[in-house]
């Protein structure tokens, strides 16, 4: 059963967090939020009004969950007098604590994603690497391991775009995941991806290597204004492979647009590459490939403000996008984050969306500072 000190640490705990969330300003400032909703001419602007609803419904998360936490730490309080007279079991004293405790990590863990895109929806992007049929397969159980992870969270995901490898797995994919704080947890995700194991596909059972890049961008909405240019625009069609019924073969209704976009730092020139299979209209594959564009370009501004931050604030690590960030070792039943050294040897239940402990520990070290 739990110690008195385990107790107390849960209750100092839960208070410093109300410290630094600042519980009675929130509650005071989501009244005068509220009041401004009443007025006769609110929805006049529906783009200025769903951010003002966007910001009353974060001031609501936050005194919501923290009056449950604080409803929970009072219900250990009262598991422990009851234990005491014989009234509940040590089996209900540890029940409490262990919810009481799993909702305060949470809410620690959700007070280092403060900055503003945190809260965004986001965009996942898997693309296989070299080696063929050996790096797609991965690449597909890459994406199955994401689409679980959604799934455990009650995140709502959709496939923009799929296609297929040659023999097996895919050669890339881009899910748009939506649910809070969406971006805030799987931006840890963001990197190479490495698997070590004895592959299906080779007859003589070797040890095989393979690679997986995984992008994370924000998913930016109608109230983000990201500057598009429209004579930098060309698109292609094509038609569709995979899921969609016969029509898609038939009719080019998968788009390819292009973006010539030049640093606005360098001056360097790129060409940004979306392609958009999701819907049987092209029309609606051309307005979900401008919201990818967006959000791309959102995300670009973002990591040059991230990195100019980074030259500022000293001791603090920069991100590395494109490094590789954890090994899967089948064989060794090993799976291992190298920016923290966490690791665990349930590579099943990390494959079928388990990612929680790897990015606690990527939040911990990463957005510690900015929870600070």
């Amino acid at each position: 059963m739990i110690t008195q000190e385990q107790y107390k640490q849960l209750v100092e705990r839960a208070q410093q967090l109300g410290h630094y969330l600042n519980i009675d300003a929130k509650r005071i400032e989501l009244e005068e939020e509220e009041l401004r909703t009443q007025a006769p001419d609110f929805w006049d602007d529906a783009k200025a009004a769903e951010a003002q609803m966007k910001k009353v419904k974060g001031l609501q998360f936050w005194i919501t969950h923290y009056e449950e936490l604080q409803s929970l730490v009072g219900e250990v309080e009262l598991a422990l007098e009851f234990y005491k007279d014989e009234m509940v079991t040590e089996q209900e004293v540890d029940e409490a604590y262990a919810k009481a405790l799993n909702t305060l990590e949470s809410l620690e863990l959700k007070n280092m994603l403060r900055a503003d895109e945190d809260a965004m929806d986001c965009v996942l992007k898997i693309n296989s690497g070299a080696g063929g049929t050996e790096s797609q397969d991965w690449a597909a159980m890459l994406m199955r391991m994401y689409l679980r992870y959604a799934e455990a969270h009650n995140y709502r995901t959709r496939i923009a775009n799929l296609q297929d490898g040659d023999e097996a797995g895919i050669k890339t994919c881009t899910i748009e995941i939506e649910g809070d704080m969406a971006y805030g947890y799987l931006k840890s995700e963001n990197g190479v991806h490495r698997l070590v194991r004895v592959s299906p596909f080779n007859a003589q059972g070797k040890r095989m290597t393979s690679f997986a890049s995984v992008f994370v961008t924000p998913l930016v909405d109608d109230t983000i204004e990201v500057t598009v240019d429209p004579s930098k625009i060309t698109w292609d069609t094509f038609r569709s492979s995979g899921a969609g019924g016969q029509n898609v073969n038939k009719v080019e209704t998968g788009v390819r647009l292009r973006y010539q976009y030049t640093d606005p730092e360098t001056g360097e020139q790129e060409e940004i590459l979306i392609e958009n299979t999701e819907s049987r209209k092209q029309l609606e594959n051309r307005n979900n490939a401008m919201r990818l564009l967006r959000s791309n370009l959102y995300d670009r501004e973002l990591k040059r403000r991230q990195a100019a931050q980074a030259k500022i604030e000293a001791g603090k690590k920069k991100i590395e996008w494109g490094s590789q960030i954890r090994s899967y070792v089948f064989d060794d039943r090993r799976v291992k984050d190298h920016r923290t050294n966490y690791q665990t040897s349930d590579v099943g239940g990390v494959m079928d969306g388990k990612l929680d402990p790897f990015i606690k520990a990527y939040l911990m070290s990463e957005g510690g500072a900015a929870g600070a």
